[in-house]
């Protein structure tokens, strides 16, 4: 075991889910039904191991697909039960999940990169933006970095979903705190469970990953994320 521990004193921790927690469905696309909802690999651990040292998990993400009325949000609280029944029988747990369901341009203050969905998240707790300081935010886009940046959070990219190190080169001027593999490493970062590193975006490591991701999901370079 590592000595390292990187724990928060808040234990909070904000997870986008596509690309997070369940795997990325391909550019423009939705999960739209719960027989295309899949957990990554190692998602479900992480969720657990964060779970039993205490933190609190929150899940926010866009889910813009219900506004543009390709899926229903009946649909979308199915795959949600879905979710949750998943982690809660692997250990974990998650204490609420916030969507906004709205187009980018509706201007909706849950809609990341705003910052609605973690002041509401603080809120349930009693406490204000200042909690977020001592928080995580884990997510797999651009976006979600600029939402934890946003909040005060500290920042991980993990590259188990739809952006990776190449595509970062698009970015604005913003920087992910961490870069990891996938939320389960991650995860055991944090908690100082075992000597796990950040990936540096020019490591080999970082290639290897993302030339498998591409091959497998398409990515393409030249379009941003529209979730």
């Amino acid at each position: 075991m590592s000595n390292n521990n990187h724990r928060s004193k808040n234990k909070i921790i904000f997870l986008d889910r596509d690309g997070v927690i369940n795997e990325f469905p391909g550019n423009g696309k939705y999960v739209t039904r719960c027989r295309d909802f899949h957990f990554i690999p190692g998602s479900l651990e992480g969720i657990q191991l964060l779970t039993k040292s205490g933190y609190k998990i929150f899940v926010i993400s866009n889910q813009a697909g219900v506004g543009k009325k390709i899926f229903s949000e009946r649909k979308l609280n199915q795959i949600t039960r879905k979710m949750l029944r998943g982690v809660k029988i692997s250990g974990g747990r998650i204490k609420k999940v916030y969507y906004s369901i709205k187009r980018s341009n509706e201007g909706c203050q849950f809609r990341k990169p705003n910052i609605g969905s973690i002041r509401k998240a603080l809120a349930s707790m009693n406490k204000d933006l200042k909690a977020a300081r001592g928080a995580y935010f884990i997510g797999d886009t651009e976006s979600d970095i600029k939402t934890g940046r946003n909040a005060g959070c500290k920042t991980i990219f993990v590259l188990s979903g739809r952006e990776d190190c190449l595509y970062m080169r698009r970015w604005d001027d913003i920087q992910p705190d961490f870069i990891f593999r996938d939320l389960r490493d991650a995860a055991k970062y944090i908690l100082g469970l075992e000597d796990i590193k950040p990936i540096s975006r020019r490591s080999k490591l970082a290639k290897v990953i993302i030339n498998k991701k591409r091959r497998k999901v398409g990515i393409n370079l030249h379009r941003r994320s529209t979730d």
